[in-house]
């Protein structure tokens, strides 16, 4: 590797940046759902073609915070968008700019570097013809773009079109990860964010939300089988209740499907064992916070 190139990857929440960055790097390195604000933290995704090495910052979705967690995720998004070679404007399909979408427009502006247009989910599109008023639209607010580029980040199309449009970006300079690494997270860090990926799927409205995921244990035996202990934060009593389920039912269904998505990833039997833990309002604490990692 002879170059390397720093890429944004960012839009409001839930239109797909996580699957995006997932489809480019190959394999599985940031939890996604279908529910918005699934993504807290900056996640580098890592991409090798030829003599270049893509770092894709995969970014939560900007939106108006209503917590201390919430004001981390939207700085993160800002600081994503500095000192880095491109980045990629996410967007739904829709014929309208929104206000993040020009918030990150403007941002972009005052940072001077090039973006591109990503209209993602062109899959659901009964009528590709929709594409140009989309395009319209935008190039009416911001003519600016590099490139437009329809994809589908689920079925793979236009993902090869948009690794030769990021080609220009790369720079000389050293190999920033190791061979094989694809993503900067520790193997604690994605169990975790799997076992909140679960919850976000099996559980119901603000529930999920408010919920944090410890990795208190995670030893390796000496035949390779690992042992996870996870403790769940929730901020209410009653949350805790919904988690756990008629007769730990629902806990038990969500520790089972994170353990399996962790044993793919870790390539190995694991034994996990979780519990439940009240924590009232640690979204707005910010010493809990930052021990979880949300600050810097």
């Amino acid at each position: 590797m002879t170059k390397t190139a720093m890429i944004t990857v960012c839009g409001r929440p839930n239109v797909g940046k996580s699957s995006l960055t997932n489809a480019l790097v190959g394999e599985k390195i940031a939890i996604v759902s279908h529910k918005p604000q699934t993504t807290r933290n900056r996640i580098y995704g890592v991409v090798n073609r030829g003599d270049t090495q893509y770092v894709l910052l995969d970014t939560p979705g900007l939106h108006k915070p209503r917590s201390r967690l919430g004001d981390y995720m939207v700085k993160v998004v800002r600081e994503s968008l500095a000192d880095v070679e491109a980045a990629l404007l996410l967007v739904e399909p829709i014929a309208h700019v929104g206000e993040p979408e020009k918030v990150l427009l403007q941002r972009i502006q005052e940072e001077k570097i090039p973006v591109i247009l990503c209209i993602n989910k062109i899959d659901t599109l009964e009528k590709k013809e929709a594409l140009l008023e989309v395009m319209a639209a935008y190039s009416a607010y911001y003519p600016d773009f590099a490139a437009i580029i329809p994809l589908s980040a689920r079925t793979g199309e236009g993902l090869e079109e948009l690794m030769e449009q990021l080609a220009p970006y790369a720079q000389e300079g050293p190999q920033l990860f190791p061979d094989g690494m694809t993503t900067d997270q520790p193997d604690a860090q994605i169990c975790s964010e799997i076992v909140r990926e679960k919850m976000l799927r099996c559980l119901d409205k603000e529930v999920p939300h408010g919920t944090a995921v410890e990795i208190t244990r995670f030893t390796e035996r000496d035949n390779g089988i690992i042992d996870l202990d996870v403790t769940i934060y929730c901020e209410k009593a009653s949350h805790k209740g919904i988690i756990i389920g008629k007769q730990g039912e629902t806990i038990k269904h969500i520790s089972s499907l994170a353990r399996q998505d962790i044993e793919k990833f870790m390539g190995t039997k694991v034994y996990m064992e979780t519990w439940v833990k009240v924590k009232e309002n640690w979204r707005d604490n910010q010493n809990f916070i930052r021990s979880q990692g949300y600050e810097d």
